[in-house]
């Protein structure tokens, strides 16, 4: 090894260690509470605006959201009228549940059991959506809800 690439060495690991140290402040700065609440509110967003678009005032179902149980989503093994309810009633009230961060890990793995029938018997071209909202879901399950979230105030894991 000559002059130059020790010199040249020296400074990659000098540019590595403030490379590092820079990713350890930002690591510092966006830690799991503000993960888990910015995943929180963008996942029930995304369900919650689902859900509203299936209903009429609260839980008034409506004729078209039959129609489209019955005609193109075909989830398996349950009647469109009853899929219909169960799909409007989940992406309600499950994503309250992730705003408030209560029950938060049970929340995520309901949402990703839809996620999941979705992607295999409604959408399954929208795999790259579908994949995002998992990942976001698997990681509150990992997680947690952080502790801006009601599963702290009461300790629920």
């Amino acid at each position: 090894m000559n002059r130059h690439d020790v010199v040249a060495t020296q400074q990659s690991f000098s540019l590595r260690d403030r490379w590092n140290a820079l990713a350890d402040r930002i690591g510092g700065w966006i830690g799991h509470d503000l993960l888990a609440i910015v995943a929180r509110l963008s996942i029930a967003a995304i369900f919650f605006q689902s859900g509203r678009t299936k209903v009429e005032g609260f839980l008034t179902i409506t004729e078209g959201t039959y129609e489209l149980f019955r005609s193109e989503y075909k989830v398996p093994l349950l009647p469109p009228e009853i899929a219909a309810h169960l799909s409007a009633g989940v992406e309600t009230f499950v994503p309250v549940l992730l705003v408030m961060g209560l029950f938060t890990r049970a929340s995520a793995l309901v949402l990703l059991g839809m996620t999941t029938v979705i992607e295999l018997f409604v959408y399954p071209d929208a795999w790259p959506t579908h994949l995002s909202w998992a990942a976001i879901l698997l990681y509150l399950i990992a997680r947690g809800g952080g502790r801006l979230s009601l599963d702290h105030i009461f300790r629920i894991r």
